[in-house]
Parts: structure tokens; C-alpha cells; sequence
């Protein structure tokens, strides 16, 4: 019997294992877990600690160790030291960000997707290479390697960003998610922790969460990673990586300051963090500042992808590997059988080299630029996120609305948006936010009508009616 009374007393979780079966750590787990996703746990309660539930329970401390363990692999929970152990923010969401093809009279303006139209200039390019003598050959099996043509392709886009990097540090990988799924894969294990900022790209919390890492939200000014927080985390949570996206940041659009660019080089150089930088973005503008892998090379992974700049199509990513951990992610991509497409990889390394990809690339600029004119003109009364050339926007909300509840509203009315629920990381406060896409929707004139519905919302006095 539990040497505590604790009918009066005010835990926020009293799970009831009486008629259960089996390793009692895995069926706590399993009630924890569906408490969760049901809801009667809502993200951000603060659970009971561990030694007074296990005296609630009559268990061993251990055996609520290890199911609160289960729990935070699966990035359910989340503990934090000095703090306490928390339902995850993000808990009950989806975070697997993509259009949903069976909702074909949506308008899309959730997912972040290039408009269509640049992708003549690739189509027209392949009937040119596939004319070519012995071209079948380009649809053999790829390696990582690929030639020293191709790697001289990428060492060209890449000093685009102000960041040169010889041939041989440059590794080819089928897009950036599957970058950041091997550079996870390689350099880490179950247990580990990557900090990254309170809000962040979900396909990092998906990677992160298949191979048991854990995420640490990093503490926030203005948007920007602190000193402060970054140098705690590390000592303080162990941190082993930090994971950012300093140009156009998905989803809050932010664009990190030189200063923060070099402090966090610094801090990662002092104390030996693998940084692992995703530039998907960089590119999107016309003149990005240096990469924090500028300052600090052989800490950082830089991770460039073409899917948002040149063509969706090409699911092609360059990495730029230090030499200390160059053997470990080539290794990690063989045996992951995540290699590119040789066709796919040609296709790239010419249309860099003859040019025409930054044509598409000033293409893409332009038509962000005149989508974002839409929003402006129609949303300028509104606290709207997001520059120019930024293919998204970050809308914070007013109380009348969470993030999940105004995704409900606009897609009642047709519309897909993207909650900002979605993004957060650990026991992060919750974002009154939403991300709106500006180039994924068919045409302009979709678009304007999408824009147009997410005003109404906006200033809607009556929600009850949008959310049925």
C-alpha cells in the first residue's frame, strides 16, 4: 500500500493499474500515451514527479523512470531539469507537413511548394540530355560519391551563399530530409540530445523522433538563439548538436543576425557541438548573409537542397561535411541505400553549370515577390511576418484563436494552413500563430481568394460558426 494518502491530493495525472497485464513500465507507458492523443492530458500539464507517483502507484521509482522514458523517445513528453516533466506542445498534432493530394478543391496554402510553372525550363533540359549518346547509362545505380564535375557544380551554388568549400568536402544525398535523417542516423544515437529553437521545422521532430533523439528547445530573444540559453543547454541538458535554419527560419520567416551567426560558431567551437544548418532557404533571397558554417566549418553540416529553389522534382540536397565526420555520414548514406539518382544528379550539375538554374532561381524570386504584394495589399492591417522573397508567412493571432483553431476555421472554409501548434519543440509556450504558404496554390487568382477567406476569419466576431 502507498505510505501517502492521496485522495485529496492534487496530481495532475492518477493512472489505474488494477486488471492490467504485463511489464507494468510498458502498460504505464501505453496509459500515458493514450491519455495524450485522447486529450484528458493536454499539452503543457505539468505531470506528477516521478518518486511521488511511483509512491501513488506502489511501484519502484525505476519502473516510472523507464516508462516516462518510453514516453519521451516518442516525443510525447518532455522533462526538463529543475523544471519538471511536461506533455510534449506539440503532442496530438501532425507533423508531417505535406499536401494532401484527396483534397483536390482545397486551396493550398499550408505546405511550402514552388509554383510549377519554372519547372518548363528543367523538362525542356531533360529532352536535351536524354538525346544524348549513351544518356541510358545515366539510369544505372547511383553512388554517393558522384564525379568531380558534379561536385565542382555544387561548390559553385554553394559559394552563392558567400561559403567556399573545396570538391571533396561536398557529399550528394536525395533531398535535405533525407540529409538530415542520415547526418541524425550517423553522428547520433537513442538518447541523445539536439537542441534546436522552441519553434522549428517538423521534419527534424519526425527524424529525431524515429531514432530516439530528443529535441531541447534552445531559449529565445527576439526571435533569435541566446547565448544564454544555448550555453545552459549544453551544460545543463548535455546538448550534443544544435539543429537551425538561419535563413528565412520555418516557420516564424526570421532571418538570424551576423552577430548570433558567429556567437553560435563560437559556443560550438568552445564546447564541441555538431551544428547541423539547414540553408533550404538561403537562396531565396537574392543576397544572404555568410552561413554560421562560415565561421565555424568544422563544427557544422551544411545542408543546401534544390527543391525550393530550382525544381521540387530534383530531390537533390549538397552537404557539406567536415573531414572529422566526413567518413561517418558517407558510411551512414550507403547503408541508409539513400544514394542519388546518377540521372538526377547530371540533370543538376548542368543546369548549374550552363546557367540555367539561376534563371529558375530569379524566376522563383520574382513570383514570391508578387504573391507576397497579394498578402501585403489585402493583410496590411494585420502583424504579418515574412519578407519579400520569404515563400511563407507567420500570422500571430489574437486571443479569440489558437493556432489548431484557426487551421480548423480556414480549412471549414476550403482553405489549408498550417497551425503553428505544428512547429513547436518540447514544452514550448504555445504560439498564437499560423503559416500561410504564398507560392503553393495554383494560380494568383486562387491564391487572392484564399487570402481573401483568411481575412473574413480574421475578423469574424462569431468563430463558433467557422469551427463547425
Amino acid at each position: 500500500m502507498p505510505v501517502n494518502s492521496f485522495d485529496h491530493y492534487p496530481m495532475s495525472w492518477k493512472p489505474d493499474l488494477t486488471g492490467t497485464s504485463g511489464p507494468i513500465y510498458k502498460v504505464l507507458a501505453r496509459m500515458l500515451e493514450e491519455d495524450i492523443k485522447s486529450g484528458r492530458l493536454m499539452p503543457g500539464t505539468k505531470l506528477p514527479p516521478q518518486r511521488e507517483l511511483a509512491d501513488y502507484l506502489d511501484i519502484n521509482l525505476s519502473t516510472v523512470s523507464r516508462a516516462f522514458k518510453l514516453c519521451e523517445q516518442n516525443g510525447l513528453i518532455c522533462a526538463s531539469i529543475g523544471s519538471g516533466t511536461y506533455v510534449a506542445s506539440d503532442a496530438g498534432t501532425n507533423h508531417i507537413l505535406s499536401p494532401n493530394p484527396e483534397q483536390l478543391q482545397m486551396i493550398e496554402m499550408g505546405a511550402i511548394l514552388p509554383h510549377s510553372w519554372p519547372n518548363r525550363k528543367v523538362t525542356e533540359y531533360i529532352q536535351k540530355l536524354l538525346s544524348e549518346p549513351e544518356s541510358e547509362k545515366l539510369f544505372q545505380y547511383g553512388t554517393v560519391g558522384g564525379s568531380i564535375r558534379q561536385k565542382e557544380a555544387a561548390v559553385k551554388w554553394i559559394s552563392k551563399v558567400s561559403y567556399e568549400v573545396a570538391p571533396e568536402q561536398i557529399i550528394f544525398t536525395a533531398g535535405g530530409q533525407n540529409a538530415i535523417a542520415a547526418i541524425l542516423a550517423s553522428l547520433f544515437k537513442a538518447g541523445d540530445k539536439i537542441g534546436t529553437d522552441p519553434l522549428t521545422y517538423p521534419g527534424i521532430k519526425t527524424a529525431a523522433k524515429m531514432l530516439g533523439i530528443q529535441l531541447v528547445p534552445i531559449e529565445w530573444k527576439d526571435n533569435e538563439i541566446t547565448q544564454e540559453g544555448l550555453v545552459n543547454a549544453i551544460k545543463n541538458e548535455r546538448i550534443k548538436g544544435l539543429y537551425i535554419i538561419p535563413d528565412f527560419h520555418n516557420p516564424t520567416t526570421h532571418n538570424m543576425s551576423r552577430k548570433t551567426r558567429s556567437m553560435i560558431a563560437d559556443i560550438a567551437k568552445k564546447y564541441h557541438i555538431i551544428i547541423i544548418e539547414d540553408a533550404i532557404n538561403s537562396l531565396l533571397k537574392a543576397d544572404p548573409l555568410p552561413p554560421v558554417a562560415y565561421f565555424a566549418p568544422e563544427q557544422t553540416v551544411y545542408i543546401l537542397s534544390l527543391s525550393k529553389i530550382i525544381s521540387p522534382g530534383l530531390r537533390l540536397a549538397f552537404v557539406v561535411v567536415p573531414e572529422l565526420y566526413h567518413k561517418e555520414i558517407y558510411t551512414g548514406i550507403y547503408n541508409m541505400n539513400i544514394s542519388v539518382s546518377p540521372f538526377m544528379l547530371e540533370l543538376a550539375a548542368r543546369l548549374i553549370h550552363t546557367g540555367i538554374a539561376d534563371i529558375i532561381a530569379t524566376e522563383r524570386r520574382s513570383y514570391t515577390l508578387e504573391q507576397n504584394e497579394i498578402v501585403n495589399r489585402h493583410l496590411g492591417e494585420y502583424e504579418i511576418l515574412g519578407e519579400g522573397e520569404c515563400p511563407f508567412r507567420w500570422i500571430p493571432l489574437s486571443e479569440a484563436f489558437t493556432g489548431k483553431s484557426f487551421e480548423i476555421c480556414a480549412k471549414n472554409e476550403g482553405v489549408q494552413v498550417y497551425s503553428g501548434e505544428r512547429f513547436l519543440v518540447g514544452n514550448s509556450t504555445d504560439r498564437r500563430a499560423v503559416r500561410i504558404s504564398v507560392t503553393a496554390a495554383r494560380n494568383s487568382t486562387e491564391f487572392e481568394e484564399g487570402i481573401k477567406i483568411l481575412k473574413r476569419i480574421l475578423e469574424s466576431e462569431d468563430k463558433t460558426e467557422l469551427l463547425l
